[in-house]
């Protein structure tokens, strides 16, 4: 019997073993692009290591593709044969997978919390519950999670930093930003590499209007992230959002060549349609294609990927980002496909498939009717769903975009009532008026909203 970076007894065959698991879990938490290569050099270290064979199988999972779910299965298989002496945390953790990999991640988290309750410095289970609860729409839960542990926690442990940025994120979702930013500025004095707390620090800039600050928090941090992973790209993302909001269309469309889509880097080449890097680049193109900015062929590649991934229905927030490729390249019969297979989601995540039909469907629907000029229906299909969109997962900032559809639809489609509507929803959860922001200010002015 071993233990790991935070104590936890774990079955292994050597402590080199150990001492590698720990390594790929320090690759996990802190965005390394290396992480499925540490993982390798556990496996090889010790192929019989239970755990290891686990932790594959939930970084398979982190990608949100269906077509991975074969492998997924096979990690679960392997780690639940090689969990047999292991201890009752390691089995549970083989539950966990097997929940998320069936389609119940839900019950994953309750597993994960299950954890946590008896063993609060499992890193693994803080941070598989943290991300699940993002993309389930749940902030509440995620900050109640950091809530829970942190006492037990102290500053000694590794993966201290990794709380902090998570305790960030969660509070700035929540709507406390002065915590939130005290959270992650003390996370990256704690480590300057931290992504995730990067990437925290600058949802509290974008939710306060503090772009010019927004702007030179990415660029002074950018020289610690060499070795990380595409959680890059959505920095650079941030960054070109923050010079939207100032108008500077050039800088933007340099930003998404050069560092959001970044076609020439080898994680874009290796996740080419990875989901959160097709979240960034459909919502930054369709952005600027709402401001009249001519944004060439650039939909085309992402309508491609949207294409080869219709039926897949895992990642519900995707969903209306592939919508939003085909309908912009004129894709209409594909994109009558993608809505029909969210018609008849359900086989590969059971607990996503109400949320796909009540949320992801009606939203991608008014992102092809937007496209066909069909604004009042665009209105009419998305108005029953704004209410609950939140549950598509993704934050205040990616889920703006959304709001933008709706906004210019109904300005569009001259409904005086859904454009107010709209602006009061923004203007109850954002500290920036719709007045000082791209994509609101003209309809505020237009429609006297003060």
């Amino acid at each position: 019997m071993y233990r790991d970076l935070h104590g936890l007894a774990v079955t292994a065959a050597s402590d080199a073993a150990v001492r590698a698991f720990d390594h790929a879990m320090l690759g996990y938490f802190g965005y390394r692009a290396d992480v499925a290569e540490r993982l390798k050099a556990v496996l090889s270290e010790d192929p019989g290591f239970g755990l290891a064979h686990c932790l594959k199988g939930y970084l398979i999972m982190l990608g949100y593709n269906r077509a991975a779910l074969t492998g997924a299965w096979a990690a679960a298989e392997d780690a639940r044969r090689l969990t047999a002496q292991a201890t009752r945390r390691e089995q549970v953790h083989v539950a966990a997978l097997e929940a998320w990999v069936a389609g119940h991640p839900d019950r994953a988290v309750a597993i994960w919390d299950g954890i946590l309750a008896e063993h609060p410095r499992d890193v693994l289970a803080f941070r598989l519950a943290h991300f699940v609860n993002f993309w389930r729409g749940r902030p509440d839960l995620m900050l109640a999670s950091v809530l829970t542990v942190e006492p037990l926690w102290s500053e000694t442990l590794p993966a201290w930093g990794s709380l902090l940025a998570c305790r960030c994120f969660a509070l700035e979702e929540c709507g406390s930003y002065t915590a939130a930013e005290a959270a992650g500025r003390a996370a990256i004095d704690h480590d300057p590499g931290d992504l995730w707390a990067a990437h925290g620090v600058a949802h509290v800039l974008e939710m306060q209007g503090r772009r010019g600050e927004g702007i030179a928090w990415v660029s002074q941090l950018r020289r610690h992230w060499d070795g990380a992973n595409n959680l890059r790209h959505h920095l650079w993302w941030h960054a070109a959002m923050f010079h939207l909001e100032r108008g500077d269309t050039d800088q933007v469309l340099a930003l998404y060549d050069a560092e959001v889509r970044n076609l020439a880097s080898p994680l874009t080449l290796s996740q080419p349609d990875l989901y959160i890097d097709m979240q960034n680049a459909a919502s930054m193109l369709f952005r600027l294609q709402l401001r009249g900015v001519a944004v060439g062929n650039r939909w085309a590649e992402l309508a491609d990927k949207a294409e080869a991934r219709i039926g897949d229905c895992l990642s519900a927030f995707t969903l209306p980002h592939w919508m939003m490729a085909l309908a912009a390249t004129g894709r209409h019969a594909a994109a009558r496909r993608l809505i029909a297979t969210m018609q008849s989601a359900g086989d590969e995540d059971a607990a996503a498939a109400e949320v796909v039909r009540r949320y992801a469907l009606p939203v991608s629907e008014a992102v092809l009717a937007h496209a066909q000029g069909k604004y009042v229906h665009a209105v009419a299909v998305m108005r029953p769903a704004l209410g609950g969109m939140y549950r598509l997962g993704g934050s205040h900032a990616q889920q703006d975009v959304l709001e933008q559809l709706f906004l210019d639809s109904a300005v569009k489609a001259d409904l005086p009532d859904d454009v107010r509507l709209l602006l009061e929803r923004v203007a109850g959860r954002r500290p920036v008026p719709p007045g000082r922001r791209a994509g609101y200010a003209e309809a505020a002015r237009a429609y006297g909203f003060a």
